[in-house]
């Protein structure tokens, strides 16, 4: 059994663990094996911690026969992403200038993994400044997407998603600004939570700046599994306070009891947008199962999907490209700078005034949204416009560049209201996951994890796989 403990989900490692059943060093060394025998034909996790896994192992195991208290994850195998500080560790974000920069120290979601009694395995791929919707770099290399090496793995936590999909450890941890968590979950059929701003607490010391409007407003980190369950576990580890982010609030993870059944707003065409039949299919399959647990599921309209997505590039690409537009010239490799240069064509970034008026935009957008989950407290969405997208089309033209945003749209523009979003898989088109997207109003995590659960539950969890040819 303990040969094959890389196959099972971080709740169940934890209890073998706890339990005496398996050792936390059996536990690395089964996810160690699975990362050697598949990473190789991935490039998933581009820094193997081994030596380091091996002794963290030992030491849970130490602390267990002297019979002190156990955290949840204590013993279970876990990733790092490589564009967040762990101590002694390069922050290198995929760009060869910063494969010397040295974390000192880790950064909260890092030091709350490991407070949490996770052991770091390794650390994960992202494309250079992890700003594109497909993972690769200079540095590392690609990133293939185990279940199909010609699309996508996703972007940015591709290396994440892709390593969880094929076993490489239980839960991964990834961030998101643009979709940089659910779009690989996506890609890779697994799941993936974009949690509330401000809910997991963040912060780089190595950064040599402060982060600007954008990123505060958008950008979190959050957990990859292969189940939601796991998702859960990840997600209340992550969470925990550190004083260092003075975005954290502190909310409690289960909110007050919505009133019975729970409305679910479903839309199958965000906007009338281009969405593949097959994925809307998925998202109408995802509705009969939460109708089939109890919820009240109605196909509705909302509030804009294409207004988030089109103030996203309002206020991110002034601020998030704006401000990697120097680096990007001085330090980012070719295939970043023509990407960037095409995303930048199709939304060319504003003026102040316009930046100032997306800001006030932004709040009367988040006013509709949240009036409208008062009476849907959830919402159901595809997962994309199309299953994952061919490796490098954003890098072939004008005309590819904006099917690729087309088919994250709501990927994108989800962020600018800040609330949670979880990426749950359901079915599979042409060898490729499918999957559907919930969301909740802020805080509200234990709506849309409850939810997934409920997606999951006639199949359960998804199996890790072997990669494909």
């Amino acid at each position: 059994m303990t040969d094959q403990l890389w196959q099972l989900e971080a709740s169940e490692i934890a209890r073998l663990v706890r339990a005496g059943e398996a050792s936390a060093r059996e536990a690395v060394e089964s996810a160690l094996h699975r990362l050697h025998e598949v990473n190789p034909r991935l490039n998933a996790v581009v820094r193997v911690l081994e030596a380091e896994a091996l002794v963290a192992a030992d030491a849970a195991d130490a602390r267990r026969a002297a019979g002190e208290p156990l955290p949840p994850l204590h013993g279970v195998p876990v990733t790092t992403k490589v564009n967040v500080d762990q101590a002694g560790l390069p922050n290198d974000n995929g760009v060869v200038a910063f494969r010397d920069v040295i974390a000192e120290q880790d950064n909260p979601v890092v030091a709350n993994l490991r407070k949490a009694g996770a052991i770091i395995i390794g650390r994960t791929n992202t494309p250079a400044f992890s700003m594109r919707l497909f993972t690769e770099n200079e540095l590392h290399g690609a990133t293939l997407n185990p279940w199909n090496p010609r699309h996508t793995p996703g972007g940015s936590s591709g290396g994440a998603a892709a390593s969880i999909a094929a076993g490489i450890g239980a839960i991964a941890h990834g961030n998101d600004i643009a979709g940089s968590i659910r779009w690989p979950a996506f890609c890779n059929g697994i799941v993936g939570l974009r949690p509330t701003g401000g809910r997991v607490p963040s912060f780089n010391p190595s950064a040599p700046a402060a982060r600007a409007m954008a990123s505060q407003l958008m950008a979190v980190n959050g957990p990859l599994a292969r189940s939601v369950r796991d998702v859960r576990l990840g997600l209340h580890a992550m969470a925990a306070r550190d004083v260092r982010d003075n975005r954290w609030t502190d909310v409690p993870l289960e909110g007050p009891a919505p009133s019975r059944p729970i409305r679910v707003a479903m839309v199958v065409a965000p906007d009338g947008a281009a969405t593949r039949p097959e994925l809307q299919q998925a998202t109408r399959q995802a509705g009969g199962r939460l109708a089939a647990a109890g919820y009240a599921v109605e196909e509705v309209e909302t509030p804009s999907f294409a207004e988030l997505a089109a103030l996203w590039h309002r206020i991110g690409v002034p601020d998030v490209f704006g401000g990697l537009q120097a680096k990007l010239e001085q330090y980012g490799d070719d295939r970043i700078r023509h990407s960037a240069a095409l995303w930048a064509q199709l939304h060319p970034p504003g003026d102040f005034a316009d930046y100032r008026a997306a800001l006030a935009e932004r709040d009367a957008a988040l006013h509709r949204w949240l009036v409208f989950m008062e009476a849907f407290p959830l919402v159901l969405l595809p997962g994309a416009g199309e299953p994952a997208l061919p490796v490098g089309l954003d890098l072939m033209g004008l005309d590819e560049m904006r099917r690729c945003l087309a088919a994250a749209h709501t990927q994108i523009g989800l962020p600018v209201l800040g609330t949670p979003v979880l990426a749950v898989p359901i079915g599979q088109a042409q060898g490729l996951p499918l999957g559907v997207q919930l969301m909740a109003g802020r805080f509200r995590e234990d709506l849309v994890l409850a939810a997934g659960e409920a997606i999951e539950a006639p199949t359960g969890p998804r199996r890790p796989i072997d990669p494909r040819p």
